[in-house]
């Protein structure tokens, strides 16, 4: 059994090495071999693509959001992954009755009128999904876990982890900029309710009330939740990937699409909490009712300063100001010692003119994002680690939007929900608790202000004042924290506070 394991983890340590060969060094011993390297690329692409499907599902989804990181993966190699398929057999319902018995009792089939045990409506690598008849008539949906998938994927977690460890230590240079290892836990984590249904039920409760505010998107209703069944309504209509859109009206299409970007929006910057798969299967429209969002098992979370950093992100895109957003890439990653900041400003400062007055029809949220990591990423710029996520929720929610309402302009849908987000913004940053926080940390300040004096008073007396000079300017000149930085996201705060009261006020 050890000896399994150990060669799966070499095997899946190579193909991640092969996955960043060009910083690691796997075919440094060809670059020089120019008429060939190409043709070498693509049948290196083939076989880690081929690699990944025949360790399982698990891989594959793993690897489609590595496609989405080119400061990692090649551009033959994301090329190569658009052919990557995670067909999952379908099980016969009769293996899952002693999932249904543990999870809902032996008398579970009294629970239903009906269930379609031959037909089902979906197969993923993790749960298969039937339609049921609950008692009264009502129309739901039945997802039931794999038996043995929870113990398998955990297992599979912990070799990627170990796996990623192996390849940082091969690449020192490239894990200083991308954090393979955090990146992996920021992933895991959000697919964590996919192995426990209790979880995703939790998640479709918390976003229904969010939901709520919106008059044209809905979240099914949970009918029942054990850790490996889920029951909950059936989502009404065809998903957006095969509806068509002349059935709807141009304004009930325009109203879903803008309420889908606002819904996320809030998600990124109020909540913190969003679905991190929005792509157009998950989402269902039916002429006339809600569109419904579901598959709540794999969501995203965010903490306050990413999400005000990705706020301030989005607002320089809009603003056409290409400077605004390398300073807030930056600041939501970190630097390293050979960080070239012009540099990477230059070429925000290149690509913002270009994106940020295109409607989804000519504009691709997806080469923004690759743009970014991997200009980010040349110019020694360490990415967050929580932008895989992010950046494959929102791809995925403008993959939606665009095929109901391509015209949409992002930047028109973003201005007008920025100033709701401002003041919700606003509300918590004069919350109690934030105030209580902020006078802690003042207290904090005062306390520690008479030892920093009396440190400073010694190495003076020491003669030692121009040594602890030059490394504070040394530890900033390498990315370290400013004292004062904690309290730049109140200055923001209160200029944008200044400028939507301005509005206001200018409107009335």
């Amino acid at each position: 059994m050890a000896r399994m394991v150990g060669n799966r983890l070499r095997t899946v340590a190579k193909v991640l090495g092969h996955l960043i060969a060009e910083d690691v060094g796997w075919s440094r011993a060809h670059r020089s071999e120019a008429h060939s390297g190409l043709e070498r690329e693509q049948r290196r692409a083939k076989a880690v693509r081929q690699a990944l499907e025949s360790l399982g599902p698990f891989y594959v989804k793993i690897g489609q959001i590595l496609s989405t990181r080119p400061d990692m993966v090649s551009p033959t190699m994301i090329a190569e992954f658009e052919n990557m398929h995670d067909e999952v057999d379908v099980q016969p319902f009769h293996e899952f009755e002693p999932v249904l018995a543990e999870n809902l009792g032996p008398n579970w089939k009294r629970l239903f009128d009906d269930i379609d045990t031959l037909r089902p409506l979906g197969a993923a690598s993790l749960a298969q999904v039937h339609r049921v008849t609950l008692s009264g008539g009502r129309l739901g949906v039945i997802k039931l876990q794999r038996p043995g998938i929870r113990e398998t994927v955990l297992a599979d977690m912990a070799l990627l982890r170990r796996a990623a460890r192996m390849v940082a230590r091969g690449a020192p240079r490239f894990s200083s900029v991308v954090d393979l290892e955090s990146m992996l836990g920021n992933i895991f984590d959000a697919m964590e309710p996919e192995l426990d249904f209790t979880k995703e039920a939790a998640n479709m409760d918390q976003a229904r009330a969010s939901v709520g505010k919106f008059r044209y998107l809905a979240v099914p209703e949970v009918v029942a939740a054990t850790p490996g069944v889920l029951v909950q309504s059936m989502a009404p209509g065809t998903s957006v990937g095969r509806i068509d859109p002349a059935t709807l009206g141009d304004r009930e299409r325009m109203a879903i699409g803008r309420e889908l970007l606002a819904f996320m929006y809030r998600g990124y910057f109020i909540d913190r909490f969003y679905h991190a798969d929005p792509h157009p299967g998950n989402v269902f429209v039916a002429p006339g009712g809600p569109a419904t969002l579901i598959d709540w098992g794999m969501v995203g979370r965010i903490d306050q300063r990413t999400s005000m950093r990705l706020l301030l992100a989005l607002a320089a895109v809009g603003q056409n100001d290409g400077h605004g957003l390398a300073k807030a890439w930056t600041e939501m990653g970190r630097t390293t010692p050979w960080s070239d900041i012009p540099g990477f400003s230059s070429d925000m400062a290149a690509l913002v003119p270009k994106v940020a007055f295109a409607s989804l029809a000519d504009l691709n949220f997806g080469v923004v994002l690759t743009s970014c990591l991997e200009k980010a990423s040349r110019r020694g710029i360490a990415s967050s680690p929580s932008i895989s996520l992010l950046g494959k929720s929102f791809a995925n929610l403008e993959g939606s939007v665009r095929r109901i309402a391509p015209e949409l302009v992002i930047r028109d849908v973003f201005e007008k929900e920025i100033y709701g987000i401002i003041l919700n913004l606003i509300r918590e940053t004069l919350s109690p608790q934030q105030m209580a926080r902020r006078s802690l940390e003042g207290l904090l300040a005062c306390t520690t202000a008479g030892e920093q004096l009396r440190a400073l008073a010694d190495d003076m007396s020491n003669r030692q004042i121009s040594v602890q000079v030059s490394q504070v300017r040394r530890g900033r000149a390498l990315g370290g924290e400013n004292p004062s930085s904690q309290y730049r996201g109140l200055l923001v705060l209160g200029a944008l506070a200044l400028y939507v009261s301005r509005r206001t006020s200018g409107r009335s």
